[in-house]
């Protein structure tokens, strides 16, 4: 077999395109997720309740409610479970949910003076309301850390192409020159800003709601604050009520992300146009692009229209998961805690892929320089600034636009740049600096704007500086929390160690 069937049999060259789809983008794009069988969700469930409990007996212990030798047994019981994915749980009947099939195994193994102490001062409503905020600690983390690379991409990507001219562009239509850098930091500024609502949106899943009970509270002195310790939370709740009729984490993670979909979903639409073959402005690598089965010239720039398509997903999750809340009354509800929560991880999941995508795209995506160049010049983006010249000669800022116009309009019907159309006009050549040959180009013009956050270098020099330490702030907070999630799961399991064997 030659080297050309031979590539073309394991589909690392289609001609055109040299290399295979880049390995990131095609497990999202292409790989054929099952979704999580009964068994699989069942024992992620019950890994998450076995957690809880093992801060609760500790804590119940602690506070002498349960002597320690029942929950040093518990305790040991429930590791072995763990140990064995509960595979004496499996396939078995749960007429009455999973909680109590587990806890009724617990009884049948160690019978009720031990298995029926387990839930003292609880209710399977704080319960659930504890384990959906463990639960969601996995996706939220993994969309931070995301948010995060993507920012971080975007401004090394900015720092690189500082200098690249090419326009910015209003309703479609080349307005003032920027750099393709420029753009970049603001694209940054928009998704750090995201990173910063979807931190702001996730504080409540560090309220411990366990201890609020079925609604009211318990009169069995528990101790809240100490469960919140060995779980990792940094707060208990005030109210009993709200502790187990709110899921308002839910609709505030989906709002954030829909916020930040919006933002993507827009940068995707500009990255699309800009590297149409028309336009020619962008230039995506070969792993980053896809071919037509019929068409051997094409250059897909696909990734985009998943970008697109995942991106503000997270809005339909939104629009359901608030429209089956607002169906219950403020209370322990099936509709809040398991109906309208079921819409998250859908809606996070399609949030990390499209920020995975976007930051591939961003990264592979190569400007070219001398394209983006003319395009900023024969669109006339100098004028504005031209304009701007007469008015610091004293001219009236209206005036100075009409006159602008014209010599656009002239610059157009005779074929010529504006600075040549400029010369034969008094009012412009008058504020033209020595022979006016070239004072009009666009990356002069473009270096000038250095107020208002313009291109300017020292305006961007500043933005990135300021977005770079925003970045590192952010990031701080991220990773804070996620070592007080770990250091808390080590603190729990050393305690429960110590308590089975000092038992």
């Amino acid at each position: 077999m030659s080297i050309v069937d031979s590539t073309i049999r394991d589909g690392a060259d289609t001609g055109r395109l040299r290399t295979t789809l880049h390995d990131e983008a095609h497990r999202i794009v292409y790989d054929q997720y099952l979704p999580d069988s009964n068994q699989d969700g069942l024992v992620q469930e019950l890994r998450l309740i076995s957690e809880v409990d093992r801060a609760h007996l500790v804590m119940l212990a602690e506070r002498g409610i349960v002597d320690s030798a029942r929950v040093a047994i518990l305790l040991d019981t429930i590791s072995g479970l763990r140990a064995d994915d509960f595979a004496d749980l499996r396939g078995i009947p749960m007429p009455r949910g999973v909680y109590l099939a587990y806890e009724g195994q617990l009884v049948g193994r160690l019978g009720e003076q031990v298995g029926g102490v387990l839930h003292t001062g609880r209710s399977r409503n704080d319960l659930n309301a504890t384990t959906a905020r463990l639960k969601t600690r996995g996706p939220y983390g993994e969309l931070l850390d995301q948010v995060a690379e993507l920012a971080r991409t975007l401004l090394a990507r900015a720092g690189a192409y500082r200098e690249v001219i090419m326009p910015a562009y209003t309703h479609g239509q080349p307005a003032v020159p920027i750099t393709y850098g420029h753009y970049l930091t603001g694209v940054a500024s928009a998704v750090l800003r995201g990173l910063d609502g979807l931190l702001e949106a996730g504080r409540e899943i560090g309220v411990n709601p366990l201890g609020a009970g079925a609604v009211g509270g318990t009169s069995v002195r528990i101790a809240p604050h100490r469960t919140a310790e060995l779980l990792g939370f940094t707060s208990t709740a005030p109210n009993s009520v709200d502790a187990v009729a709110s899921r308002d984490f839910v609709l505030r993670l989906l709002a954030a992300c829909s916020a930040l979909g919006v933002t993507m979903a827009r940068v995707a639409r500009d990255l699309s146009s800009w590297t149409a073959e028309e336009s020619g402005l962008l230039r995506m690598a070969d792993d980053l692009v896809g071919s037509s089965s019929m068409m051997p010239q094409k250059r897909n720039p696909f990734l985009l229209e998943h970008i697109q398509g995942r991106s503000t997903a997270s809005l339909g999750s939104f629009v359901s998961a608030a429209s089956a809340m607002s169906t219950a009354g403020f209370t322990n509800a099936i509709a809040v805690g398991t109906e309208s929560i079921r819409h998250l991880w859908p809606g996070l999941r399609n949030t990390v892929d499209a920020v995975t995508l976007l930051r591939l795209v961003v990264d592979g995506a190569e400007p070219e320089h001398e394209r983006m160049e003319q395009r900023a010049v024969a669109g006339f983006t100098s004028a504005t600034y031209l304009a701007e010249c007469l008015v610091m000669d004293g001219m009236p800022f209206r005036e100075a636009h009409h006159i602008v116009g014209k010599t656009v309009l002239a610059a157009l019907e005779q074929g010529v740049s504006l600075t040549e159309a400029g010369r034969v006009r008094p009012e412009v050549a008058a504020v033209s600096p020595g022979d006016g040959s070239s004072w009009l180009d666009p990356a002069d013009v473009a270096g000038a704007c250095a107020y208002g956050g313009g291109p300017g270098a020292a305006s961007i020099e500043a933005a990135l500086d300021r977005l770079g330490a925003e970045l590192d702030r952010l990031q701080a907070e991220v990773t804070a929390r996620r070592t007080r999630w770990t250091r808390a799961a080590e603190q729990l399991t050393a305690t429960v160690q110590r308590i089975v064997e000092s038992s």
